[in-house]
């Protein structure tokens, strides 16, 4: 098993213990010892794992780090531990205080679920206020794991990290300010593009005009974005399943003696439904029918196992989704990507489809259907 896949099962486990985690003794023996082991290192070897690391602070002695990965004797990385159900930002300051005391260049904070890496970028044996990496280990990127990867013990270079930490952390701060541009431009960057566009004078009643319309764009210009992604992704899919595409290219007609369009909308719409299933199922699983009054996507191509409906004919867009008694439930959508906002309850159908299925394939036998040989009359 690669490392990636150590990483995925390991996030997957812990979501399921969480719960029953109730102290941070057992947080660091359910969670923060198996990390570690994760990363290479003999968590029961106190040459290279040390717990309750003494990292002495001035006049205070006896002061202990949680843990501390050692290299050729001396700590490499300290960590510091929490219960997974707290707040890491109280914390911050307490290994800060073990960080400048000892050889170590990295500190890592960590309540089992979110993990925040430190080194001392900004000030030389000073730990920085800031990680520069940090993730959910229930809920980790590829390209995270591939910074992770880093600190295993195979691939621990301290060179390379804090060049790489040194990217990470102006990476960060850089997503984090687009990130509130983007959702809120400011005057700035409002200005910055006016000035491209309107050759008038920016007064404040311009500028205010163009704030709400660069708004718009951006937005407008990230779902754009995420719908091409996702044709160009579906279609290189439907290119090596021919079987699937011939089913989606010629419509299927429900309703004897009418013509049914199917519009680009639909068929975007039924895209993003279908990337949203395959975390869960086979695409191929994944089929449309169209009717003049509604769009439907199915499961199995099986039209009593509607996974939902589009509504997209009218000047509002709904979509209609169905509980276990197959009853529907109609939502309207501001846009196309509000199907996103979707992805539990499309999860939940498809899951008792499959539960169904599983059950009529499975009969039970009563005693007095079996006769003494065991076979079923």
């Amino acid at each position: 098993m690669d490392f990636k896949d150590e990483i995925k099962l390991f996030g997957d486990k812990v979501e399921k213990l969480k719960n029953q985690i109730q102290t941070e003794e057992a947080t660091k023996n359910a969670f923060i010892m198996p990390f570690i082991k994760v990363l290479g290192y003999d968590v029961f070897d106190p040459f290279e794992v040390m717990p309750e690391f003494i990292a002495d602070i001035g006049i205070k002695k006896g002061e202990k780090v949680d843990y501390a990965i050692l290299k050729e004797g001396k700590p490499s990385i300290l960590i510091e531990c929490k219960h997974w159900g707290e707040n890491l930002d109280p914390h911050n300051s307490q290994l800060f205080r073990y960080f400048h005391t000892t050889t170590a260049k990295f500190g890592l904070l960590s309540n089992g679920i979110t993990y925040r890496f430190y080194t001392d970028l900004s000030e030389q044996n000073k730990m920085d206020e800031k990680p520069f990496f940090e993730f959910n280990i229930t809920d980790i990127k590829d390209n995270q794991i591939e910074e992770l990867k880093k600190f295993h013990k195979s691939y621990f270079n301290l060179e390379n990290i804090q060049t790489t930490a040194s990217e990470l952390k102006y990476m960060n701060e850089l997503k984090t300010l687009i990130n509130v541009e983007f959702q809120n431009p400011s005057e700035g960057l409002i200005r910055h593009f006016a000035r491209q566009i309107y050759k008038g004078m920016l007064t404040s009643k311009v500028v205010e005009q163009l704030g709400s319309l660069t708004r718009k764009s951006i937005q407008q210009y990230i779902n754009d974005l995420i719908t091409e992604r996702l044709k160009s992704a579906l279609k290189a899919e439907n290119d090596a399943e021919p079987s699937d595409t011939e089913k989606e290219v010629t419509p299927n007609v429900e309703e004897k003696g009418s013509m049914i369009e199917t519009t680009q909308e639909e068929i975007e719409g039924y895209m993003i439904v279908k990337t949203i299933l395959r975390q869960k199922i086979k695409p191929a699983r994944v089929v449309y029918r169209d009717a003049q009054s509604y769009f439907a996507i199915l499961l199995d191509d099986n039209n009593r196992k509607t996974i939902c409906r589009l509504y997209f004919n009218g000047s509002r867009k709904y979509i209609g989704t169905f509980d276990e008694q197959k009853k529907e439930t109609r939502a309207e959508l501001m846009n196309i990507d509000d199907l996103f906002k979707f992805e539990e309850i499309l999860h939940r159908t498809v899951e008792w489809y499959d539960a169904e299925k599983v059950q009529v394939s499975s009969p039970k036998y009563s005693d007095s259907d079996v006769y003494t040989t065991g076979r079923p009359i």
